[in-house]
């Protein structure tokens, strides 16, 4: 088994990925906790908070998005926010035990003056003493570059699913655009934040596929955010039939023992997950989490519940 030099794997096939699936659900929870244990203290949990700063009026057509300019959704339009709103968020997120602090704009990309008020709100959030994250869309080399000197440490921008799937999710970019973001953001030595969503309507090896594309990047993404569909009303994907929940907790499995050093944040969809198999999740590697009553636009679990749960598993924020 080749590995690079960081120690780690970077040539899983498809099948060996498909295989970790194929295992026994008590024997891949056996293998996924003894990789977690030896890369990460088992009772500790990072915690983020993620807001949107621009909402709506996205000329994507990713058909499980409610921001789309291409669907219905009644979602109400919301122009960038301030400086100051942001900073503020920031500093109620900290108190709420967040360490990291992540700003989603729905744009193809950053532009022109909002770019800049983007830099400035980054800027504002790092003088916190917070972790800055931020997806933005695709990036070029210079914008990569200017958000690293703003203070950004994590660039999130999910590969989604596998590339056969994704041409059915969005036509309007590219899995290879997708791609050559993440090479931009890698480049410009900042941390990629890279994941995707269950529930699009993909196979099992669409998932194997997903996972196997992020496990062979050039370095493991230091975040891998595992969503869960949250279908939206007036988005193509609005009846998508909901996945079986051992099999995405058997996803955060396979990100976990093909990608051992990396954050495995379980995000979207948790509002809708019961404790028991956020528990799950957890036992399965998950080691990171979105914290706040939404994420971007969509419900999420409220921060009294997670410090419920967190206390009664016996789990200590990071």
């Amino acid at each position: 088994m080749a590995a690079s030099d960081d120690g780690l794997r970077h040539d899983w096939s498809v099948e060996e990925v498909e295989a970790l699936y194929a295992l026994p659900f008590n024997d891949l929870m056996f293998q996924a906790q003894t990789v977690h244990r030896a890369n990460f203290d088992a009772n500790r949990i990072q915690v983020s908070r993620l807001i949107s700063i621009k909402t709506g009026s996205c000329p994507e057509d990713c058909s499980y998005c409610p921001q789309s300019a291409h669907y219905a959704t009644g979602l109400e339009k919301e122009k960038l926010m301030a400086v100051e709103e942001v900073v503020a968020a920031a500093a109620q997120a900290k108190e709420e035990g967040a360490s990291r602090f992540c700003m989603g704009a729905a744009w193809r990309g950053p532009k022109g003056d909002d770019f800049e008020v983007a830099v400035a709100m980054i800027e504002g959030v790092k003088a916190l003493g917070m972790q800055t994250c931020a997806t933005f869309g695709l990036l070029d080399k210079w914008q990569a570059q200017r958000l690293k000197e703003a203070g950004l440490d994590y660039y999130n921008h999910n590969i989604d699913t596998s590339p056969e799937h994704y041409s059915e999710v969005i036509t309007t970019r590219t899995f290879q655009d997708r791609l050559d973001t993440l090479d931009v953001v890698r480049d410009a030595g900042l941390h990629v934040c890279s994941g995707g969503i269950i529930g699009l309507g993909e196979g099992r090896t669409d998932r194997a596929r997903m996972i196997q594309t992020l496990a062979n990047m050039p370095k493991h993404p230091d975040s891998v955010p595992i969503n869960l569909l949250i279908p939206i009303a007036g988005t193509p994907l609005a009846d998508a039939a909901k996945p079986d929940s051992f099999d995405f907790i058997r996803t955060i499995a396979a990100a976990r023992i093909t990608m051992p050093k990396s954050f495995v944040r379980l995000s979207a969809g948790r509002e809708g997950m019961s404790e028991e198999m956020q528990s799950l999740c957890f036992l399965a590697g998950a080691n990171s989490v979105f914290c706040g009553q939404k994420l971007l636009t969509a419900k999420n679990a409220a921060p009294g519940q997670d410090k419920s749960l967190f206390g009664r598993l016996g789990l200590t924020p990071m």
